[in-house]
């Protein structure tokens, strides 16, 4: 059986900057329609760049970026026809908004597709929907906190309907509620058939969250499951990460015979507090 095409993938992909050395080189990085994706490594391993070069913002220097399985033409047909698709929500916020209110923020790229007006307020209500910030339609976007200006940031791009959210660094500068309201509204996007792509430093974050991982070090880009790859002390030293929180306490509990080879590890705090509670009132368990 032969895997469905993703919906948008670099092939032997490379890119440098004017006059500087190679930021990426032969990266290949398949998208594949539903998933979570975290890509991580150390600050200027080229993250940014890789989600640029997948939204159009950057030109691939070699290799090509295909969507559904063809090559993108960088003309304004091609263009369009990736930006309808793909959406990249960068990192600061305030490098995003610039209407003087949230409900004209987010209306402005479905109103520049030259949709019925109808049509633009509907998909605009959809995004504060998802986002959980239609109580701001019509507040000042400078009147915002830090999370509410990151949240309408992608609102904005989720009034475009992409089939691929990019966003760089999306948790950076919140405290840990807004993570949290964040992640739930990325939880409601993905349940709605969006596929989200991540950018981020936070291995914690990305073992709970994601499917899949990408991993960049010196040596490249590699793939998997976010398990798996996470769990590569050798991988995870190349790239100048530190093992995840989860795998240390599921390694533990394993080498003292408490966890089975196949086991779910438990991820976070919660889902051990979870195994905790099963475990004592297991049959036979000692109260």
């Amino acid at each position: 059986m032969t895997s469905p095409t993703p919906v948008v993938e670099l092939v032997k992909a490379g890119f440098a900057y004017e006059d500087g050395p190679a930021v990426l080189s032969g990266v290949d990085f398949a998208v594949a329609e539903g998933r979570a994706i975290a890509l991580l490594g150390r600050n200027g391993s080229g993250k940014t760049t890789l989600l640029r070069l997948l939204s159009g913002g950057l030109r691939c220097g070699s290799g090509s970026l295909l969507l559904d399985g063809a090559e993108v033409a960088y003309d304004r047909k091609g263009l369009t026809r990736l930006r309808t698709t793909v959406q990249l929500v960068v990192q600061d916020p305030d490098d995003q908004l610039f209407a003087a209110s949230v409900g004209q923020d987010v209306s402005f790229g479905p109103m520049n597709l030259g949709l019925p007006e109808e049509e633009v307020r509907l998909r605009v209500r959809e995004a504060l929907e998802a986002l959980d910030i239609v109580a701001l339609e019509d507040r000042p976007t400078h009147l915002l906190s830090y999370g509410q200006r990151k949240r309408a940031a992608i609102a904005g791009a989720v009034a475009m309907r992409p089939r691929v959210l990019i966003m760089d660094e999306p948790t950076a500068g919140l405290d840990p509620h807004g993570q949290e309201r964040l992640l739930e509204a990325l939880e409601r996007l993905r349940e709605a058939g969006t596929t989200v792509v991540m950018a981020t430093h936070d291995v914690d974050l990305a073992l709970r969250w994601a499917d899949e991982a990408a991993v960049l070090s010196p040596a490249g880009l590699r793939t998997g499951p976010v398990g798996e790859l996470l769990a590569d002390d050798a991988l995870l030293t190349a790239a100048r990460l530190r093992r995840p929180w989860g795998t240390s306490v599921a390694r533990l509990l394993r080498a003292h015979g408490l966890l089975g080879a196949d086991a779910a590890e438990p991820r976070t705090p919660e889902d051990l507090d979870a195994w905790v509670t099963a475990e004592v009132a297991a049959p036979g368990r000692p109260s």
